[in-house]
C-alpha cells in the first residue's frame, strides 16, 4: 500500500470516528502533504525518526512559518501516526521522539465596546445587505460564534421566545447560548427586510444568513464585510470575524462573569483554553503599581 491508501483510511477514520469538520480534516490533509511531498518515502511504513526530524528542521529554518504553524503541522503528523500505531499498521511511532515547538502565551486581539459599536454604526441600513450585515456583527459579538457556526446558523436554531440560540460547534457538539435583545432585534429586521425578499435555494431555505442569490454565505463573504467595515473607520487593528468571539469572552471575563459560564458559552472542550481570556487590563495594572508599590 501507498501514501493514498493509508491517507483514505484515516481521513475516514476523522470523519466518521472524530466526528472532525471538513475544514478541520482537509487541514490535517495538506500538513500530512507537505511532509510526504519533503521526505519522498514511498508509504509511511518506511518513515523514520530522521525523516520527520529533518522535516521539522527545515520548518525551523524557514523564516515566514511561525512556531504556532509549525506545531499544528507536527500536531497533524503525530496524529496520523498515532492512527496507524493503535490500528495495527505499524509498530512504532517514528514521531513519538519530536518534541512539539514550545509556543509563547499570544493574547489575542479584541475590540473595545466602542469600537465594537463603531463597527454596527458603520454599517450603512440603506444598502441591500445592511440589515443583514448588522445582524451578523450583532450575532458574532452577541453569541460568541465561531464563523463556521455562523453560517450554518438555521432558522430552527433561533428561539427567541426563551431568547437563546441553539449552537452546532465543532464535533457536532450542541449548546445553548442566551441571546439579547440588540441581536434578537437585528435579526428580525434582517428577516423581515431582506430575507424575505429572496429567491432562496431549495437547499438553503433553513440557512439564517444568505448572500444575494438566496444560499448560504461563505466564510470569506464573512472575512470580507469585517475587513471593509475596518477600513471604513479607519480601525487601526487586524481583525477577523474571530475578534468579536474574543472581545465578547473578554468583556464577560471583564465584567466579573463566571469562567465556567464563559466556557459553555463558547463551546471550549477545555477550560484552559477559556483562561486566555483573563488576562488583565494594562491600565488596572498600570494603575496598581502606582498605587501599591513603595517606589512608584
Amino acid at each position: 500500500m501507498v501514501w493514498a491508501d493509508y491517507l483514505t483510511s484515516y481521513k475516514n477514520f476523522l470523519k466518521l470516528e472524530k466526528s472532525l469538520s471538513a475544514n478541520t480534516i482537509e487541514a490535517y490533509m495538506k500538513d500530512i502533504q507537505k511532509f510526504i511531498d519533503y521526505s519522498g518515502t514511498e508509504s509511511p511504513l518506511t518513515v523514520t525518526l530522521d525523516d520527520i526530524r529533518s522535516f521539522m528542521d527545515d520548518l525551523n529554518e524557514d523564516q515566514n512559518m511561525s512556531i504556532r504553524s509549525q506545531a499544528r503541522i507536527l500536531s497533524g503528523i503525530k496524529s496520523f501516526f498515532k492512527y496507524l500505531l493503535v490500528h495495527d499498521i505499524i509498530d512504532h511511532d517514528p514521531s513519538e521522539m519530536i518534541e512539539t515547538p514550545k509556543l509563547g502565551r499570544k493574547l489575542p486581539t479584541v475590540l473595545s465596546p466602542e469600537e465594537i459599536k463603531q463597527l454596527i454604526e458603520a454599517v450603512d441600513l440603506g444598502s441591500e445587505t445592511g440589515y443583514r450585515n448588522r445582524a451578523i456583527l450583532e450575532t458574532l459579538y452577541g453569541c460568541g460564534l465561531r464563523v463556521s457556526e455562523l453560517i450554518n446558523l438555521k432558522l430552527t436554531d433561533l428561539h427567541f421566545a426563551e431568547s437563546y440560540l441553539k449552537i452546532k460547534g465543532k464535533g457536532s457538539k450542541e449548546r445553548l447560548v442566551p441571546i439579547g435583545h440588540y441581536m434578537r432585534d437585528a435579526i428580525t429586521l434582517y428577516i423581515h427586510n431582506y430575507r424575505d425578499t429572496l429567491n432562496i435555494y431549495h437547499k438553503d431555505e433553513n440557512i439564517l444568513f444568505l448572500n444575494r442569490r438566496g444560499k448560504k454565505m461563505t466564510r470569506v463573504m464573512v472575512f470580507t464585510i469585517i475587513k471593509d467595515l475596518a477600513a471604513k473607520i479607519n480601525l487601526k487593528k487586524t481583525i477577523s470575524p474571530h475578534t468579536f468571539r474574543h472581545s465578547f469572552a473578554t468583556q464577560l471575563i471583564d465584567a466579573g462573569a463566571d469562567l465556567k459560564a464563559i466556557q459553555e458559552m463558547l463551546g471550549h472542550e477545555s477550560i484552559t483554553t477559556t483562561e486566555i481570556y483573563t488576562h488583565l487590563d494594562k491600565e488596572y495594572l498600570r494603575d496598581t503599581i502606582l498605587r501599591f508599590h513603595p517606589r512608584s
